[in-house]
């Protein structure tokens, strides 16, 4: 049985990662990036879909772990009664080469048995490969796919996995290298563990001395920006939203999806947190990958891409995995892929806007692409969509899809008129008046003083806080105070706030919902309080959601507070990139990435006309 999600810390090499758990076994790694089939799969579905464990043979007593200062590489002290040892974890960064992971255990106290289980499976666990020992290392192969073990202990097969015990004392070392490559290439060359550590380590440290983080709440930034760091593709600049799938928003439910993808919505969040933190040259590797992605068609503007711009992601269901703690079935690929989102024109001219305002380079094409993207809108903002949680049922007209579609021509506006673009200002002008007068005719409640989740629905929405985050309307407007009032009475559970509560208890698409809060709607939740002066209820949620990170500072999707334990695909990058954000937010306010979104910005340029 596969570890509560809490207990899983990741390591990685900005073109893949792996999970490892606090008992020593890696359960989750996919070569040789991020969306291709898992070779550990135990996550799951058990030990027999792929995984590589590395423990004491004993009782462990204690365990203790954390990241060297700076890095991504992992330590685990694990105790038995004869003794202690630490498992040293990373994925050596080297660019243009074979993904790799390392694994070093040193003897720090007596003499510990130690028991090593390599479960290799390819392809989510469906494909047994063929071991065998070739020039004195271990390799698997499986179709296209290959991994070559080279280790100090010797292994032997045992029931389809590869097994060793060892002892080591005090002063000891034992290393193991695994390396991916193509099953037709040659065997990838040795590589000495303790130089690729010194590398790893110099590494890391020195992308983590570029960043800009200060104030009370550095610490935790600065693990969310390497997180982010760890979940970027190097060769692209593509973020994916988490390296699982189909770890569940309720334990056993239905709710499974494949996270590994790049989301448009994600992206101005994305910007900001990336320049806040210093990392202008990951910021703009972001805004162009962006702009690859989304060029072509501008009818066929996806919510999501592949990690080099992929627009293909059919959605499949791999039965042979039992899923995580039940939770069937396991998906690989989204078919959300296909749905029809507006507010992600919104999310793509917000962020283009704001990369303009932090400064990077002007992009020409970039505005030729808006204009397109915006005649396109212009013709169908009026329809009704499936929205931010993409609703897997007939579409509504979501309040909150409208107030993005309302962003996006506000943008637009203030690009032309703060960055001297050309463009149809008085027919955008007029569309974003049209746009606004109904959303407040007919996503606003005048009964109950509230905005709702979908024209004709009374059910609220977490993603009405953005509201005044967008700069729809002024954090001061009597709406936006009742509805953020009506969020505070209905849709916060044990402190955290829901997306969305209805009354049959099952969401907008006719499916159970999960039991947990979605971390990044609590987020958003004080940084309104920011908006509104109400900084001490902003510093209790935000202590409040620090407080749920794992002990290596890594977030999910979702919390059950109930049950206390992560829920969703893990560490979520939407929950971390939240984080950054309300920290600059509470530590840099009025400036912070709240007030840049909607208020008047260094070069004078007009808050949005939305007082209406």
């Amino acid at each position: 049985m596969a570890s509560r999600i809490e207990d899983y810390a990741l390591i990685g090499d900005t073109q893949t990662c792996a999970l490892v758990g606090r008992d020593g076994s890696i359960d989750w790694a996919c070569f040789p990036r991020f969306d291709s089939g898992a070779c550990f799969a135990a996550l799951l579905g058990g030990r027999e879909n792929g995984r590589w464990s590395v423990s004491p043979a004993a009782q462990t007593r204690r365990v203790e772990r954390r990241y060297r200062d700076g890095t991504l590489v992992l330590e685990t002290d694990m105790e038995t009664a004869d003794g202690t040892v630490r498992v040293i974890d990373f994925m050596p960064v080297r660019d243009h080469r074979k993904p790799q992971l390392v694994r070093i255990v040193e003897g720090l106290r007596g003499q510990v048995e130690m028991h090593v289980d390599l479960v290799i499976r390819f392809d989510y666990g469906s494909v047994i490969p063929w071991v065998r020992r070739r020039d004195g290392a271990v390799t698997a192969t499986g179709g296209p796919d290959a991994l070559c073990l080279r280790s100090e202990v010797e292994l032997h097969g045992e029931h389809l996995a590869s097994v060793a015990r060892f002892s080591i004392g005090a002063g000891e070392r034992r290393s193991f290298v695994l390396t991916y490559f193509s099953s037709h290439e040659t065997l990838p060359e040795p590589v000495d563990p303790h130089e690729a550590l010194a590398e790893t380590e110099t590494w890391w440290r020195a992308w983590s001395s570029r960043g800009r983080t200060r104030g009370p709440w550095a610490e935790p930034v600065a693990v969310s920006l390497r997180v982010l760091k760890a979940l970027t593709f190097g060769p692209t600049g593509g973020i994916v939203a988490a390296p699982t799938t189909s770890l569940p928003e309720r334990p056993g439910g239905v709710r499974n999806w494949d996270y590994r993808y790049c989301w448009l919505r994600d992206a101005t969040l994305t910007l900001y947190a990336l320049m806040l933190g210093g990392y202008m040259s990951e910021a703009e590797a972001w805004r162009e990958w962006l702009l690859r992605a989304v060029a072509g068609d501008r009818s066929h503007l996806q919510i999501m891409y592949g990690v080099a711009g992929e627009r293909r992601l059919p959605e499949r269901e791999l039965p042979w995995l039992a899923g995580y703690e039940g939770s069937r079935p396991v998906r690989i690929g989204n078919a959300a892929h296909e749905q029809l989102q507006l507010d992600v024109y919104g999310e793509v001219l917000d962020t283009l806007y704001q990369a303009r305002r932090f400064g990077i380079g002007p992009d020409h094409w970039a505005w030729s692409l808006e204009r397109r993207l915006l005649n396109h809108l212009e013709s169908r903002w009026r329809e009704p969509d499936e929205g931010i949680w993409e609703i897997r049922g007939p579409r509504q007209h979501f309040t909150g899809s409208k107030i993005m579609a309302w962003v996006a021509f506000d943008r637009a506006i203030k690009s032309v008129h703060g960055f001297g673009l050309e463009g149809p200002v008085e027919r955008w002008s007029a569309i974003r008046d049209e746009i606004h007068a109904e959303v407040c005719a007919r996503g606003y409640d005048a009964a109950r003083n509230t905005f709702t989740q979908a024209y004709g629905r009374p059910d609220l929405d977490a993603n009405l806080l953005q509201l005044s985050l967008s700069g729809f309307l002024p954090v001061t407007d009597p709406r936006v105070v009742g509805t953020v009032a009506a969020i505070e009475r209905e849709l916060i559970q044990d402190g955290l706030v829901l997306r969305y509560r209805t009354d049959d208890d099952r969401g907008p698409d006719g499916l159970p919902p999960g039991d947990g809060a979605f971390l990044p709607c609590s987020f958003w939740l004080a940084d309104v309080y920011v908006q509104m002066g109400r900084r001490d209820d902003a510093v209790r949620l935000f202590e409040q959601l620090l407080a749920l990170r794992n002990d290596v500072g890594l977030l999910s999707e979702e919390y059950d507070p109930h049950a206390r334990r992560m829920l969703g695909n893990f560490p979520q990058a939407f929950s971390h990139l939240a984080l950054v954000n309300t920290a600059h937010n509470l530590t840099t306010a009025p400036e912070g990435p709240a007030r840049h979104r909607c208020g008047t910005d260094s070069r004078g340029l007009p808050s949005p006309s939305s007082t209406k």
